[in-house]
């Protein structure tokens, strides 16, 4: 197995050849961090729209080489990378938005409705009941700003401190702090809606 020293220099040496003008060396950091962009991207985007926004994580790694640090590691600042990649296509999908739901269309009401009126323990009906709620929590994500949204995924579904939050989408860690409480709040009056109605 390669240490973990040994991987960094190897990928600084091949940054040094891609920066140099021998610009195929880049396949192999592709290769070599593929699996781990696409776990990070597969987090927080939808499985049919994965493949492209990891592509774009490595492009915009290749165009910003120039500006990593030769004296840090690479695969923190392409974790980086992937998840502004997918803020910024939250950010796409959130502008593109015909009409701003103001709150939950009928199906997904009859269908809160059902989550809660169901009192069976079976397997399959806690399954159903988990999918429902996947799709009310992504209905309620929606209609979040692409950086709130980013927030409450690292902060609140990942389990990822402030700090590690700030560091992957180049925030402070206040703004994480005043995102992430504000972002609950939202959500909470999102829900709270749905509740009354």
């Amino acid at each position: 197995m390669i240490s973990d020293a040994t991987s960094i220099s190897h990928d600084l040496e091949v940054i040094r050849r891609v920066l140099s003008g021998e610009v195929n060396a880049y396949e192999s950091l592709m290769t070599k961090y593929l699996k781990h962009v696409t776990s990070i991207v597969y987090k927080h985007i939808p499985p049919q729209e994965v493949e492209e926004v990891a592509q774009d994580v490595f492009i915009r790694a290749y165009r910003s080489l120039k500006t990593f640090k030769q004296k840090s590691e690479f695969k923190p600042w392409i974790s980086s990378i992937a998840v502004r990649a997918c803020c910024d296509h939250w950010r796409r999908v959130y502008r593109s938005k015909e009409i701003l739901l103001s709150s939950l269309p009928e199906n997904y009401r009859e269908r809160m409705e059902a989550i809660l009126s169901e009192q069976s323990g079976a397997p399959d009906d806690r399954e159903r009941q988990q999918k429902k709620a996947r799709e009310l929590l992504d209905w309620a994500l929606n209609q979040l700003s692409p950086e709130d949204r980013m927030v409450v995924e690292l902060v609140y579904l990942e389990g990822l401190s402030g700090k590690e939050a700030a560091t992957l989408l180049g925030w402070s860690v206040a703004n994480i702090k005043i995102r992430s409480f504000r972002a609950r709040k939202k959500l909470y009056r999102l829900l709270s809606r749905l509740d009354r109605s």
